[in-house]
């Protein structure tokens, strides 16, 4: 139902929604970064944990030293990221090393205080029409982006990880475009994220929420800037290839062992499970009207069915919750992105059992999974008339309100 703060609001009261004084900032992103800096703080005492992998890919991707060039992966299948992480990292290779970590921190930071603006935007455009209350919008963004600014810190600081924070960040931007009806968009930019960190696989259901005229032509972009960054690795050397079984621990407190997995390392059956399962599971959210849902199922899959259980890949998790906390459900309070939160980092932190993590971290992903799949929803009024929400949209002033 529309409310009345929403009724009663202009076109010209819109502008000025949730700002300090006339200013252009938001009260709700000025306390998000101001969150960002305390998590800065936290974890700038143990940063850039994994940013040599970075600075050694870019080097061996430019021939800077021995064995790289396309023969990059065939000869160092550990690097297991994307050639488009490599050349953003290069970005910052003209600086002095520790300073060019903290560019990189202050970097993949300020993309994830844009990717809060910019779910926020795609909420407003998805639910135009529809007596979208802007100001609780703007208080569902503040809540969900407490809980996922934590776990992004984590990602872009203390782990800088590029390749991940590159991967969510072109999907988030894929997301704006879809809501925006942008077709050639979301596939170009899922295909950047693919090529950034392979697991983005996963988000590729997303191409199924576009109108099937268009569909087509995003994929056709999609597969073809896919082929376009990796072909040239694998057509020249052949043994790239095998990089996809580069295997990793199984480690005691994956939920692997919960299912009586207890190989020493990774199964062989593994890496293709987890992008199968969430291909799976993102089409069948697009089938029941759940695209939001996507991209925290992809994660899900990722958690639930990976050897390892590093803090940082919990980052894609909370996206996902924040996309469905801001774009798949209104309810005020978006409990599933603290819910999250609360099960997968605190049981890290506060959970002394490996195999209790496990089992919490198998919990929340079924339980996440059945949840956006399941439960029943009212969709908005768009959807309920029969009038496709996902279409070109005229110019919008979701940024003035969001």
């Amino acid at each position: 139902m529309q409310n009345r703060e929403t009724a009663a609001a202009g076109p010209r009261d819109g502008v000025w929604i949730g700002r300090i004084g006339r200013y252009p900032l938001r009260w709700h992103h000025a306390l998000l970064t101001l969150w960002t800096v305390v998590w800065l703080v936290v974890a700038e005492r143990h940063a850039a944990v994994s940013w040599h992998y970075l600075r050694t890919g870019q080097q061996l991707l430019f021939n800077q030293i021995p064995g790289g060039g396309l023969a990059l992966y065939a000869n160092h299948p550990g690097l297991q990221i994307g050639p488009v992480s490599f050349l953003v990292a290069g970005l910052f290779a003209p600086f002095p090393a520790t300073l060019g970590e903290k560019l990189a921190d202050a970097f993949m930071s300020g993309l994830g205080l844009y990717m809060l603006v910019l779910v926020g935007r795609a909420a407003a455009d998805h639910y135009r029409g529809t007596g979208l209350n802007h100001r609780r919008l703007q208080q569902r963004v503040l809540i969900a982006g407490a809980a996922f600014i934590p776990m992004w810190v984590e990602v872009a600081v203390r782990f800088a990880h590029l390749d991940d924070v590159l991967a969510l960040f072109f999907t988030t931007l894929a997301v704006r475009a879809l809501v925006r009806g942008k077709a050639a968009a979301v596939g170009v930019l899922l295909a950047l994220a693919v090529d950034s960190k392979p697991w983005a696989v996963g988000f590729l259901p997303l191409l199924l929420a576009l109108p099937r005229p268009v569909r087509l032509r995003s994929a056709a972009w999609a597969v073809g800037l896919v082929a376009v960054a990796w072909l040239p690795f694998c057509l020249t050397h052949l043994e790239t290839l095998a990089a996809a079984h580069f295997t990793i621990p199984n480690q005691p407190a994956s939920s692997l062992r919960w299912f009586g997995v207890q190989d020493p390392a990774t199964p062989w059956w593994d890496r293709p499970a987890q992008m199968t399962l969430g291909i799976a599971l993102g089409a069948l959210a697009v089938h029941r009207r759940r695209w939001p849902a996507v991209v925290l199922l992809a994660a899900d899959a990722r958690i639930v069915l990976d050897p390892s259980v590093y803090t940082y890949y919990n980052a894609s998790v909370l996206l996902g919750t924040l996309l469905w906390d801001s774009i798949g459900q209104r309810r005020l309070v978006p409990w599933v992105s603290w819910l999250a939160l609360i099960s997968l980092y605190g049981s890290a932190v506060l959970v002394p059992s490996a195999s209790a993590q496990g089992l919490i971290r198998l919990a929340f992903a079924a339980g996440s999974a059945a949840y956006v799949l399941l439960w029943p929803r009212r969709p908005p009024r768009s959807e309920r008339h029969g009038r496709r929400a996902l279409r070109p949209l005229p110019a919008s002033d979701s940024a003035k309100c969001c």
